[in-house]
């Protein structure tokens, strides 16, 4: 696919479209149950599975993962893999937060929606090794420090700090293809995404510093995370 205004427009767009597509709020809806009056409002797998079980929290998360995933994977099909051309990395990049901002302000929602760490994962697993390396452990870390804490919204807050400075550090001890002159707009880029996640979780982090978050697996009359 050649690079011109179109095609790219077009790629942007649909990537957004995609990130809105609300699936939490449409197995809810499906159940006659409208997520936006449940536990915390909010439209993500850990509200989800407050309302209708584990198994469809697990089913929602794997879904806004994919939202972000298959965009990118979109574009390496259609622009080829050459990482290291500028033009491929900020393409991937647009691409992969409209989906995420799709997620977070979704259109079909009158743009209130999620958090967007699901969709993030998703995203950052898309583009080998640059991003899908400190994905990995950014979830790893988000893994542990929830079976610690039972937090998912502390672990996701932490895990999108741990992303940018583990993208850092693989720049100042990688080899010759992780360099910050051809990787700075993926720092840049991330930086920013994990700052939005972090900002779009400021109500738990109120409540955390109350002691009023709820852990995972205990009932509240009003909770919140992804």
């Amino acid at each position: 696919m050649q690079y011109n205004t179109t095609n790219i427009s077009l790629m942007i767009i649909g990537s957004y479209l995609v990130g809105s597509i609300p699936f939490a709020y449409i197995f809810a809806k499906a159940q006659g149950i409208d997520l936006r009056k449940v536990g915390s409002g909010n439209i993500g797998a850990t509200n989800l599975g407050r309302a209708l079980g584990k198994k469809w929290a697990v089913l929602c998360f794997f879904l806004d993962a994919l939202k972000g995933f298959l965009p990118m994977l979109t574009v390496r099909i259609a622009f080829g893999s050459d990482e290291q051309k500028y033009i491929n990395m900020w393409l991937w990049m647009a691409v992969g937060c409209a989906a995420i901002i799709g997620h977070i302000h979704p259109v079909f929602l009158k743009f209130k929606g999620g958090k967007g760490a699901a969709t993030s994962l998703g995203m950052v697993l898309g583009l080998w090794p640059y991003l899908t390396i400190p994905g990995i452990v950014s979830f790893i870390v988000w893994g542990v420090l929830f079976l610690l804490w039972r937090y998912v919204s502390l672990a996701s807050i932490i895990a999108s700090i741990v992303f940018p400075a583990v993208l850092l550090a693989c720049i100042l001890t990688g080899d010759e293809r992780w360099t910050i002159s051809g990787l700075w707009p993926l720092l840049l880029v991330s930086s920013v995404m994990a700052s939005l996640i972090v900002v779009k979780h400021k109500d738990n982090i109120k409540r955390l510093l109350e002691g009023k978050e709820n852990r995972a697996g205990k009932p509240k009359e009003e909770t919140s995370e992804e």
